[in-house]
């Protein structure tokens, strides 16, 4: 079972509901053989731009941040402690929408590849070198493909 923490700290209208977060986070999670929880917390332009700031040297908001769990150290020993804590994801509303607007796609839509996207770094994913981006861009349009999602990465030019 997957366990949700939704934190919203987002004055944005059109959010998606729990049940929606649920859902996309169970179809990225499908073939994970382990119970996990994951925080999910929501934000605007001013809380996302600080951590991405303070974590990735970046300036200005993005739309996602992805923190795995990290076990600490003194418990490390602790091998018979169950901890299914996956990790943090921190979601940028206002981002999600213009991003939504400007690729012409359906704002659930894209809030879904998002989830997805961010639960398969959580994984281990990721998209540092061509190989490793092709990799999880895949797992990404088979996931959003098992949920009737379209490949988000197919350029629109027109609504």
């Amino acid at each position: 079972m997957n366990l949700l923490d939704i934190q919203v700290a987002s004055q944005c209208a059109d959010l998606p509901a729990l049940k929606q977060l649920q859902q996309w986070v169970d179809a990225a999670l499908a073939d994970y053989a382990h119970d996990t929880e994951i925080v999910v917390r929501i934000v605007d332009t001013e809380e996302s731009a600080e951590l991405n700031s303070q974590y990735r040297q970046k300036q200005g908001p993005t739309n996602i941040l992805s923190f795995p769990f990290e076990l600490p150290e003194a418990l490390a020993g602790m091998a018979d402690m169950p901890i299914n804590l996956l990790g943090d994801l921190v979601i940028c509303a206002p981002v999600l929408q213009d991003e939504a607007q400007q690729q012409h796609k359906p704002l659930a839509d894209h809030w879904a590849h998002i989830i997805v996207h961010g639960v398969l770094h959580l994984l281990g994913y990721d998209h540092l070198d061509d190989n490793e981006a092709d990799l999880m861009e895949s797992k990404e349009i088979s996931i959003l493909h098992s949920l009737n999602i379209k490949n988000p990465y197919i350029q629109v030019t027109t609504p």
